[in-house]
């Protein structure tokens, strides 16, 4: 079936069961027995946050797919090895990162990129020495901290205030964009920052247009579903695809839809729910447009609030039971006492003596792959 043709009528409940399964949550996907690289390389990325609440949100990505089976110290040494690539805060399949360098090596275009973009590539151009000191200064002592390069910037940078008087990191940052700079590795929350020549894998470039064509495929395997075009969250990777797929509606829900061609042959398969414990940053909530147009879930991440005005808590995981959102966990990681202290359990939907049980198994499965012991706060 191509782009022209009639949609494909998804019931709410088909909708929600291509999103879970391409996400790898299913219970049959637990089975397969896949590894870091596999579900990185299916997911297309994951998001680099360092908020340790409960665990860095890669962490929690991988641990929601892989289980107690995941190496806690696995993602850390991939990463040593350049088999997991960190680019543009995400971590991505070495094999991947040609399918980026490609854009990379035509930014900022015309046709692409938006004039904000331009702008900033000029303030680069304007500082063409301090460009050139910091990427001498990389070649003869790189990985080094942004702390570490000089400044000789003849005009500052300039923004509503966050990143005012911020040169090299500004500097850092759209030299990435070029791919003349990478991030080679961290140390804690310190990014190290080499010649991107030395850090990436040296693969052939396909053409921008084929690349950007092959990044939207992918990333409509790792949804399962989603729209042509969406905005563009700052920070986050892209959740619209274009044309890629075969178009699609959903029950009870407005506008069009792209959907997978292997989840659409996938429809008749018996479905085999579990319980799991999501990230707030996990690809199945991070978008909380689609969240709530697919699953009705009500939900946002509250760090940034008041503690007197959060309903959930300061880093509340979502709780996927079967193809349903039902509930939130909140808790945190007391690694001075030892414990993961579970502060509320909120369900949206009573829970049932099987579900209740299956989301305490997921919480004691998740100290222990913290190292901690579970805490239930009365």
């Amino acid at each position: 079936m191509g782009a022209d043709s009639t949609p494909h009528r998804l019931t709410a409940q088909q909708a929600r069961r291509i999103a879970v399964r391409a996400q790898l949550l299913d219970a049959a996907a637990r089975r397969r027995d896949l590894d870091v690289l596999e579900v990185v390389q299916h997911l297309t990325m994951l998001q680099v946050d360092l908020t340790a609440r409960v665990a860095p949100s890669a962490e929690l990505v991988l641990w929601s797919r892989l289980g107690g089976d995941l190496d806690p110290a696995e993602p850390a040494d991939l990463q040593e090895q350049q088999r997991l690539v960190e680019v543009s805060a995400r971590l991505l399949h070495h094999e991947d990162v040609a399918l980026h360098r490609a854009e990379m090596a035509v930014w900022p275009d015309p046709d692409l990129h938006r004039a904000g973009e331009h702008e900033s590539w000029a303030w680069v151009l304007d500082n063409g020495a301090c460009r050139a000191d910091v990427l001498e200064r990389l070649r003869a002592d790189g990985p080094l901290p942004a702390s570490a390069l000089p400044d000789t910037c003849v005009r500052p940078w300039g923004s509503s205030g966050w990143n005012d008087d911020r040169n090299i990191g500004r500097m850092l940052e759209l030299l990435s964009r070029r791919g003349e700079v990478a991030v080679a590795a961290r140390e804690g929350r310190v990014r190290l920052w080499d010649l991107a020549e030395r850090v990436f894998p040296d693969d052939p470039l396909p053409p921008v247009e084929e690349a950007l064509h092959e990044r939207g495929v992918r990333r409509l395997r790792a949804l399962g579903l989603a729209r042509a075009t969406a905005a563009l969250m700052p920070g986050a990777e892209p959740s619209d695809v274009g044309m890629v797929g075969e178009p699609a509606v959903v029950e009870g829900v407005r506008g069009a839809w792209r959907v997978d061609p292997e989840q659409l042959a996938a429809i008749g398969v018996p479905f085999e729910g579990r319980v799991a414990l999501l990230s707030p940053l996990d690809r199945l909530v991070f978008d909380r447009k689609r969240m709530v147009e697919l699953f009705d879930f009500d939900y946002q991440l509250e760090m940034y609030k008041p503690a007197a005005s959060r309903r959930w808590g300061y880093y509340a995981l979502p709780v996927l039971v079967g193809d349903r959102l039902l509930g939130k966990v909140d808790a945190t990681a007391d690694r001075r006492a030892g414990a993961l202290v579970v502060h509320a359990l909120h369900e949206d939907e009573p829970f049932d003596d099987a579900t209740t049980d299956a989301v305490r198994a997921e919480v004691a499965d998740l100290a222990g792959r913290l190292g901690l012991e579970v805490v239930w706060a009365r």
